[in-house]
């Protein structure tokens, strides 16, 4: 039997003095990089105690998770995904402690109002750890995660509330030359500077920039210094990262680049290893999904609606909305302009607006994945769309 959304909000505001609380209990406890053991439990032994089935462990990372509530059989599969971990040194500064609890309130809800086997549906939680430091999404999409989802959808906090279009494809490599070592002044014929290598492949880059399309971006970086100027180095490495809207593009700017990195130890006469760190994918944007998100944050009464954003950097997300339709809803709870990774977002982490970001994510999710059981019109229609996305996007 269906219900009105007002009814449907009234779940999430029945759990929220719980959400907030996981917020807060996550807020005061930030881990990082995998390691996020008080998150999980947290989370999970929640999902548990409302009578999700939970996977631990999944997709190749100790403390990612998998959650599952199944009404009926067939039906779409809904995929509410999350991240709780913080950064080093600085603590819950992009607002991920908040996500978690928004999409359990999410789930929760959507359980309560769907009972009956003749609207069948799946629920499936992911709990998606390391995003700041492994962007743990690439490699758990490849370790069998997400493939279970008919749609892939988030919560994010935000400076405003909107949703994002495209992201760009990045593919970040550590560069390591081996030479030899000498004495730069009583031997340096005998020495092969690795630091050399790096510098020829820095102005290498600096001249493919002019013929790379205008969306390629390329930085690089010293990543360990070569020692002292006296000494050849014998050592030296760099870290690459290559970005395009287009990850076919990407491709062939790899390509050129790795014949760089060739062409650099040949000149220098050392040798070379390379190391992918990440492999982020370029989302392939859902117009359907984004407004569907957006017209239930204004039901929600979410704060400072905003045009989505147009363009943004890498994000893991990019590879499990490159494979399913997938959005974001961005929930603003930090004054327009502050910067994510910031003090500014920390100060706001535990305040009355982050409480209600949780609360207006809960529902926006809810009230999203709701229409899209409920509506198979509309569930096919995103994935129509995004098929013929993917043909010109990819």
């Amino acid at each position: 039997m269906a219900i009105d959304k007002e009814t449907l909000f009234s779940y999430v505001d029945d759990q929220r003095a719980d959400l907030t609380g996981m917020a807060d209990r996550i807020f005061d406890d930030p881990e990082y990089d995998g390691k996020e053991y008080d998150a999980q439990a947290l989370l999970t032994a929640e999902l548990e105690a409302h009578g999700f089935a939970v996977e631990r462990g999944v997709g190749g990372y100790e403390t990612s998770f998998r959650a599952v509530h199944e009404v009926g059989e067939g039906g779409p599969s809904i995929g509410l995904l999350c991240e709780y971990d913080a950064l080093v040194g600085l603590g819950h500064g992009c607002g991920h402690h908040m996500q978690g609890p928004a999409i359990l309130g999410a789930a929760f809800a959507v359980q309560r109002a769907l009972t009956d086997p003749a609207q069948p549906y799946k629920l499936v939680v992911y709990g998606t750890p390391a995003e700041e430091t492994q962007g743990a999404k690439a490699s758990m999409i490849k370790n069998g995660c997400f493939h279970d989802i008919d749609v892939a959808l988030m919560m994010h906090g935000s400076p405003t509330t909107c949703t994002d279009v495209r992201c760009l494809a990045d593919q970040t490599f550590k560069v390591h030359f081996h030479g030899h070592r000498a004495h730069a002044a009583l031997a340096p014929d005998q020495g092969r500077s690795a630091f050399d290598a790096l510098l020829v492949a820095f102005n290498g880059i600096e001249f493919l920039r002019e013929h790379v399309t205008d969306d390629t971006r390329m930085h690089y970086t010293v990543s360990a210094l070569p020692g002292p100027s006296n000494v050849v180095p014998a050592e030296a490495e760099g870290v690459f990262s290559l970005r395009s809207f287009s990850k076919e593009n990407l491709e062939g700017v790899v390509a050129r680049f790795k014949d760089i990195i060739k062409g650099a130890a040949l000149i220098a006469g050392v040798d070379y290893d390379i190391e992918l760190k990440h492999d982020f994918y370029n989302k392939i944007p859902v117009l359907k999904l984004n407004e569907l998100l957006m017209k239930n944050a204004e039901l929600a009464g979410a704060p400072r609606l905003s045009a989505p954003r147009e363009k943004t950097g890498s994000t893991d997300f990019g590879n499990v909305m490159y494979e399913v339709p997938g959005s974001c809803i961005r929930v603003a709870f930090v004054p327009v302009g502050t910067s994510s990774h910031s003090q500014e977002f920390v100060d706001a982490g535990k305040s009355e607006d982050a409480h209600n970001a949780v609360v207006y994510g809960a529902k926006t999710l809810a009230g999203a994945a709701y229409d899209l059981i409920c509506d198979a019109a509309l569930m096919q229609a995103v994935k129509d769309e995004f098929a013929e996305n993917k043909k010109v996007n990819a």
